[in-house]
């Protein structure tokens, strides 16, 4: 008999704040469509022909099992207009649209009532090699599923798109994930009248062996000088990856990814340094909430009075994390890296 594990998350994004307040119930209900559109994309040469065999290959400190995947990693400077398949999702506060095509990401994510991108989008396809598998882009949400960074996220997904009973519509992408013959699925549901999207994902291990998973959604946002980043208040610290690093949360003194957060304060006029301020954040580096017990984070933009809030159920989803590439000079050359010259995080 064959074991079963069914693994079950929920998100919800709300955007701040306008469109949360005076909302009624939208008598046309929220839609649902599939739409060719085109973006200026980077081509990749053809991945190899042949699967590699594991030989103790590290991919981000985890084991970089890619077998029978192929390896796509010859990048060109080729940039061509390429047409793609969008499913779109929309009500009157907000529209989303997602790639089947590259992965089954969130690609762009509107708030209606202020024109506000409340989630990164990208303004053409730029694949660099940071994925699994090689090819890889930032922005939007990358649904990351069994290991790591999930190896498929720049492959195509199966997909459906659902009017459900109530009024809302759902758009469900996911696939057999060959290394492990693994499946998941991940839906995104806009409801009628609300200005958040929904999203639930299903895992399932249809072999017969016990397999280990490792869930997290990847979501980029538009980061510049006014943003900042809040965890609940009952967050006091944040650690590195391992938990190898303690530093203070929001106010940070520590030494923390080679950071002297105590002499970059001094250089900034401050007593230790607000590390929740994007800008005070000059290089690459990670930050994850040591708190279990709250449901929900921040982003929050204070020039554009605008932002995305993430909620979740902490028993089923207690991860938080902030990631940046930085605002100082290094940052800087990776927003050509993986952008059109846009600034992400």
């Amino acid at each position: 008999m064959k074991r079963l594990l069914v693994f079950y998350c929920l998100f919800s994004w709300i955007f701040i704040p306008g469109s949360l307040y005076g909302q009624g119930e939208d008598e046309r209900g929220a839609r649902i469509w599939e739409e060719d559109i085109t973006l200026p994309t980077y081509l990749i040469d053809e991945p190899g022909k042949n699967p590699r065999f594991f030989y103790g290959r590290a991919y981000q400190l985890a084991q970089g099992r890619v077998y029978p995947y192929p390896i796509m990693e010859v990048l060109t400077d080729e940039k061509v207009n390429k047409r793609y398949r969008a499913l779109y999702l929309e009500n009157d506060f907000i529209q989303v649209s997602l790639l089947p095509e590259i992965g089954g990401r969130v690609f762009t994510g509107l708030d209606k009532t202020n024109d506000y991108n409340f989630i990164y989008k990208q303004s053409s396809i730029k694949p660099l090699l940071i994925g699994m598998l090689g090819a890889w882009i930032a922005g939007g949400i990358e649904w990351n599923v069994f290991h790591h960074h999930r190896a498929t996220s720049f492959m195509p997904v199966d997909y459906i798109i659902e009017e459900n009973p109530d009024g809302s519509v759902t758009a469900w992408v996911g696939e057999i994930e060959i290394r492990h013959r693994m499946k998941w699925r991940v839906g995104v549901t806009v409801h009628p009248g609300k200005s958040y999207l929904e999203t639930t994902m299903y895992a399932y291990n249809r072999s017969p062996f016990i397999h280990s998973i490792l869930y997290f959604s990847n979501a980029g946002v538009h980061a510049n000088e006014d943003y900042q980043v809040i965890f609940p208040p009952s967050t006091e610290w944040v650690v590195q990856h391992a938990k190898e690093e303690y530093a203070g949360w929001p106010i940070a003194h520590e030494t923390y990814e080679r950071v002297d957060f105590t002499a970059h304060g001094k250089e900034l006029g401050t007593d230790g340094t607000d590390i929740s301020l994007w800008k005070n954040n000059y290089q690459q580096i990670s930050y994850f909430a040591y708190n279990y017990e709250d449901d929900w984070m921040v982003g929050y933009d204070h020039g554009k009075v605008a932002g995305t809030c993430i909620v979740g159920d902490h028993h089923t989803v207690p991860g938080k994390k902030f990631w940046t590439t930085g605002s100082g000079e290094r940052g800087k050359v990776w927003d050509q890296i993986l952008s059109d010259g846009q600034m992400i995080f």
